[in-house]
């Protein structure tokens, strides 16, 4: 996908399990996590909000997501009550075969920043699973976060 088709068929109600590693192949959670997509601004962006657990806490999270016509580029920014619960991340990246991709950075302290990469990947119009993978500042990468939406209405 080269621009923001995918949009539209993102829009609705999803849930699913999410699952999140801390360290490198040790999962720390999975739990239920029930999201909405909505369109905002005349379709322009969409507006992801989430709520479930993290280790037994509540969590919740929101994101912007557009297409930037002119750099032809997809561009997200991101809050949450757990990992993002300090800063706003703003990030950006282009295509992918089913969806995008978009790189940010998020601050440590007394170290180097982060990446943090995240993909959307449509694998159908009822199934959308949206994986995060924490950068180190060497750029070895590992998955941390992954959501496997299922639609529940559109």
């Amino acid at each position: 996908m080269s621009d923001a088709s995918c949009f539209e068929k993102m829009i609705g109600s999803w849930e699913g399990p999410c699952r999140t590693w801390f360290e490198p192949g040790q999962l720390t959670d999975e739990s239920l996590v029930s999201g909405a997509i909505a369109s905002i601004m005349e379709g322009r962006f969409l507006r992801h909000t989430y709520r479930g657990t993290l280790q037994g806490k509540d969590r919740d999270g929101e994101e912007l997501i557009g297409f930037n016509t002119v750099t032809k580029r997809f561009q997200s920014s991101w809050i949450d009550s757990f990992h993002m619960n300090y800063a706003i991340m703003s990030s950006q990246g282009a295509a992918i075969e089913r969806g995008f991709e978009v790189r940010g950075e998020y601050d440590v302290p007394d170290n180097p920043p982060w990446g943090w990469r995240t993909t959307y990947e449509l694998v159908d119009e009822d199934k959308l699973i949206i994986t995060a993978f924490n950068v180190t500042p060497d750029g070895i990468e590992a998955k941390a976060v992954e959501t496997c939406y299922v639609r529940v209405c559109p």
